[in-house]
């Protein structure tokens, strides 16, 4: 049966491979668990349903990576989009965490249209590489940035608007948190250094034990760090589930800000899947002579599909993540690595209750990183290109300093317009570019 569904022959592979490398790929994003509920809970929503939300997101979509396109991929809400939910659609800009589960529903629909037409290929085409690259970055950046807040290393600094924490006052509270994530980041730079598999996840669980002995110990003397079994219910998907139709997300509506929030959304959804499934396959030797993905369309519909589906959840966009890669070291080459995945994901629920436990110093660490992973990009940025090269510096600038993903969108695509004109090169420039230019331009002279 597992041969006619995956073809395990044909692909070179056989089922004790695909089910370690399932069990790989899971132990190396399992930390989205713990991530998750920390971020978005910070925009007012329940944090038990987002955990719920974020493993069953998980399991829809990386079963229909498994069945519809029958690639090693596992998908869960992407970090950087999580934070651009909560902290800039919700925090900042003050929408609905419903209006923001509504925008990310359409960007779900719309992603399933351009994932069975050829869309794709034109809007991927229109946006500069380099452009691209420096979103990466920035996101990484925007990330990292989170990371150290929530852990407490950064704090807010009348002078300097921000600074390092002082380990001196509150070091039982505050000063001991900054210290464990700072440890705790040692630690999973050192097991990613050794190749140890599911570094990000040991490195979490590795910082909250070191917390529970500072409290046993009297270091710590913050909330407990103990899990709680008797206040986790499942009903609590209830307070998510569905939550993008009713009328909070529909308050204070306004149409062009949901255009902007909805691609945004869009935009790194689209090519943060593309480079992900692209560099996995690659890894794995999946490409053609052409250097083409075959069957990308039912790979970037399972995509698609566990975007909508987890809006309806509860939970901010679900792609593919890059941490697949870990399974494809191991061997996985088929549906069933993924299956594997997404089955230990729903598994997971079970131990609900300890991943909500864990605290935002123990989770700060897996956010400094990744970071750090998503900014190894800049590699590829030709700093010798100017006309390329400052929009994306003006890209990756923006997202940490405004505190907004779609800004540092927004300015990296007028600067990229502009230079060019200026520069007597835009014939390079794509019509597509020119009219998402203007519609940003428009959102800051009426917003």
């Amino acid at each position: 049966m597992l041969e006619k569904l995956f073809h395990l022959q044909e692909n070179k592979t056989d089922v004790k491979t695909e089910v370690i490398a399932g069990v790989t790929t899971f132990m190396t994003m399992a930390y989205i668990l713990a991530v998750n509920p920390g971020i978005l809970s910070a925009s007012g929503m329940d944090p038990n349903a987002i955990l719920i939300a974020t493993a069953l997101s998980a399991f829809i979509g990386t079963m229909c990576m498994a069945f519809l396109a029958n690639y090693p991929f596992a998908l869960a809400p992407g970090l950087g989009l999580n934070a651009y939910f909560a902290y800039t659609v919700v925090l900042t800009m003050g929408y609905s965490w419903q209006f923001a589960l509504f925008a990310v529903f359409v960007e779900g629909l719309i992603f399933i249209v351009l994932s069975v037409t050829n869309v794709r290929e034109a809007i991927f085409n229109a946006i500069p590489l380099q452009l691209k690259k420096g979103v990466s970055v920035g996101i990484g950046l925007f990330v990292a940035f989170i990371g150290l807040q929530n852990g407490g290393i950064i704090v807010n600094n009348d002078s300097t608007l921000v600074g390092i924490t002082s380990f001196r006052n509150d070091f039982r509270t505050a000063g001991i948190s900054a210290l464990l994530a700072i440890i705790g980041t040692i630690i999973i730079a050192v097991l990613h250094h050794r190749k140890v598999k599911g570094s990000i996840l040991i490195g979490i669980f590795a910082t909250w034990i070191l917390g529970l002995i500072c409290q046993l110990v009297g270091l710590y003397q913050g909330p407990s760090l103990l899990p709680s079994w008797s206040t986790f219910s499942f009903a609590s998907i209830g307070q998510t589930f569905g939550q993008c139709f009713t009328g909070a997300a529909f308050e204070n509506f306004k149409i062009l800000d949901f255009i902007v929030i909805m691609f945004s959304f869009l935009f790194v959804d689209v090519f943060d899947t593309l480079g992900t499934l692209i560099g996995c396959a690659d890894k794995a030797d999946m490409l053609d002579k052409d250097g083409k993905l075959p069957r990308i369309k039912p790979a970037l519909l399972a995509d698609a599909i566990a975007t909508s589906a987890g809006a309806i959840l509860g939970t901010s966009t679900t792609t593919t993540f890059v941490e697949s890669s870990a399974g494809v070291s191991e061997g996985g080459r088929t549906g069933l690595t993924a299956c594997v995945t997404g089955l230990l994901f729903l598994i997971a629920l079970v131990l609900s209750p300890v991943f909500i436990a864990i605290p935002s110093f123990a989770t700060a660490p897996a956010l400094i990183f990744v970071g750090f992973l998503m900014i190894t990009a800049v590699k590829g940025i030709d700093f010798e290109d100017l006309t390329e090269a400052v929009p994306a510096y003006l890209a990756l600038l923006m997202m940490p300093l405004t505190y907004s993903i779609s800004d540092g969108i927004a300015v990296g695509m007028i600067s990229y317009v502009v230079i060019n004109l200026c520069a007597g090169k835009a014939k390079k420039v794509s019509p597509l570019m020119y009219v998402l230019a203007v519609l940003f331009i428009l959102k800051y002279i009426f917003l």
